[in-house]
């Protein structure tokens, strides 16, 4: 959808209101008309227009967000002729899923201080450039994972992950932890594996009807517990060995299995919002990580680079198969 202009009148000043994607987001001084010409943009100020000097410096900053939304460079006021810039399509679709927009300027950690584009109404907006260049570093990692039959741990635990995380994880055949993050899935593998074992034999022997020699009461016992640990070990029995990778969603919410991944020294692939320590992980990628449009996003994205790391694997296996067979 490409940006329009909504004109306004008032009893002292015009303005322009700048709607990006159907959004109203900011003003634009009318006094700056865009002129469409071949491969160019032309940008003037209507003299029987004057407006002051704080409506001059507000109208250059409102024109430069109006070329991002626009994926045109647009500068001050004035007589000038800028060419314009190539059309990205897929940072329109990350703008579209609201992937730039980050948390309120006043939670802004430091070091996510080069990541930030700017700030509008006091939120800060993420700079998809550079959020572009590190998701093509992410997924290149993710995929050569795959591609080696590595595994990968993605972890979820707030409710945007709870939705999206268990139906994506499942048909990659991935481990996941989306319910809560059960402490010391890393740290203290073994013991977590057990429980895994614990569930899977409860779940035989109901199965297999070695539970009709218990009474009632101790049946619906076994089957509470087989409930509760489904809630939380569910994600767990495809992780057989330590995770070569852990992606995750919010590293602020789920803390622990950052800390826990950093000890192991674990890989930790993560979405990076305004408000998160990027110097934590090994493959920030500076974006929303509240909004499910923008997680969704994220996810598809990250999902579509595993599962052609699985294909590739899987071309490689049937090749290595053919050529044993013409070796015979």
């Amino acid at each position: 959808m490409s940006p329009i202009i909504r004109e306004k009148w008032g009893k002292s000043n015009t303005a322009h209101s700048f709607l990006s994607c159907g959004r109203e987001s900011s003003w634009i001084n009318p006094a700056i008309l865009k002129e469409r010409t071949a491969g160019q943009v032309l940008v003037y100020s209507s003299a029987d227009k004057p407006f002051r000097s704080a409506l001059g410096t507000l109208a250059r900053v409102s024109a430069f967000w109006y070329a991002v939304g626009m994926n045109e460079a647009v500068f001050g006021q004035g007589m000038a002729t800028v060419p314009t810039m190539p059309f990205d399509p897929e940072i329109e679709e990350m703008m579209h899923a609201g992937v730039h927009l980050g948390h309120a300027k006043s939670k802004t950690s430091p070091a996510m201080v080069p990541y930030i584009f700017g700030v509008r109404n006091t939120v800060a907006i993420l700079d998809l450039i550079k959020t572009k260049q590190k998701l093509e570093g992410a997924l290149t990692l993710l995929q050569a994972i795959a591609m080696r039959g590595g595994m990968i741990l993605f972890v979820g635990t707030r409710p945007v992950g709870r939705m999206l995380i268990p139906e994506m994880a499942g048909e990659l055949g991935m481990p996941y932890l989306a319910e809560r993050w059960i402490g010391g899935t890393l740290t203290n593998f073994k013991v977590i594996g057990k429980r895994v074992e614990y569930l899977e034999t409860l779940e035989r022997d109901r199965a297999s009807g070695a539970f009709e020699k218990y009474t009632k009461r101790e049946r619906t016992r076994k089957d509470e517990e087989i409930v509760r640990l489904k809630r939380f070990f569910d994600g767990l029995r495809t992780l057989k060995r330590m995770p070569d990778a852990v992606f995750i969603v919010d590293t602020n919410h789920d803390d622990t299995a950052l800390r826990e991944a950093k000890k192991m020294r674990i890989p930790v692939i993560a979405l990076a919002d305004t408000n998160t320590n990027i110097t934590l992980i090994d493959y920030p990628i500076p974006a929303n990580d509240d909004a499910l449009p923008a997680v969704r996003y994220m996810l598809g994205r990250v999902a579509g680079a595993v599962r052609e790391g699985l294909r590739m694997q899987a071309d490689r296996k049937a090749d290595e198969k053919k050529e044993g067979v013409v070796g015979k």
